[in-house]
């Protein structure tokens, strides 16, 4: 044997073997951090982990985000005009260490990434605990500026894939890619959808088929009975805009009952 410092798993890697063990599916949530404050955010997601949720996606409030629909696109703007900032993202994950560990991404746009500096935000955020990042206008093809340094880091880049993505694609995510893939149920921006693709179980064993990684659906994912038939043909699922929309409709302790009350419900679902 030789000597030098033994890897260990990462937090999404040790879940998805715990899950996969035990023949379960992931449930990964969505909340936009910064809505309604950092503060509120910090309590989501312990309420989330307590409540089932395998997995926490971070959303990164941004001024253009062009691939969300109306409800995460106002779940943004309350978070900006309530002075949430990137650095104060990695400040809630950091004091949320203390206590959990469960796997965290922070989920985004490219520009306040850029604007952090590549090298900076990789090692901020792997010395906050964030496990990865998901950037929803980053081309895998030119994220080489990312995946370079998220490698020397040990945080994890996660990529999209949609109905529209092809073989070569596909290649290119099962070869730079890590923690999970994110494959994207429907063409267009997030939002509730009133029923599941009927062509969706041919296109997850296409992708399944191409991708070493566990494979993670979501995009208009809003039911209990929405997330089991998509977690049947996935490694799980992610919630976000029926979760997100939530926040909008409820606030303080009547919030905190909603969420607990639809997030146990969606884990139940999974079982």
């Amino acid at each position: 044997m030789t000597g030098g410092v033994i890897p260990t798993m990462s937090r999404l890697a040790t879940r998805f073997k715990m899950l996969h063990e035990n023949n379960a599916k992931a449930l990964v949530t969505f909340i936009t951090a910064g809505d309604p404050n950092l503060t509120a955010t910090e309590e989501a997601i312990h309420l989330l982990e307590a409540a089932g949720a395998d997995v926490i996606e971070l959303g990164v409030p941004f001024s253009d985000p062009m691939a969300d629909g109306p409800t995460i696109q106002l779940s943004s703007e309350r978070a900006l005009a309530s002075g949430t900032t990137l650095r104060g993202i990695l400040d809630v994950v950091k004091k949320t260490r203390v206590s959990s560990q469960i796997p965290i991404i922070l989920m985004g746009y490219l520009n306040p990434i850029h604007a952090y500096g590549y090298e900076n935000f990789c090692r901020d955020a792997v010395d906050a605990g964030v496990d990865g990042v998901l950037l929803v206008d980053m081309p895998p093809e030119e994220s080489r500026e990312l995946t370079v340094p998220a490698r020397r880091h040990g945080l994890d880049v996660i990529f999209l894939l949609t109905p529209t993505s092809d073989a070569a694609r596909m290649a290119t995510v099962n070869r730079i890619g890590s923690g999970f893939v994110y494959y994207v149920t429907v063409t267009g921006v997030t939002g509730a959808r009133a029923s599941v693709s009927v062509t969706l179980a041919d296109e997850l064993a296409r992708v399944k088929r191409a991708i070493s990684l566990p494979v993670m659906a979501g995009f208009g994912i809003s039911t209990p009975s929405q997330a089991a038939e998509v977690a049947g043909l996935a490694d799980g699922v992610v919630v976000g805009s029926a979760i997100v929309k939530l926040f909008e409709q409820y606030h303080g302790e009547e919030l905190q009952q909603q969420l607990r009350r639809y997030v146990t419900q969606l884990k139940d679902a999974l079982r």
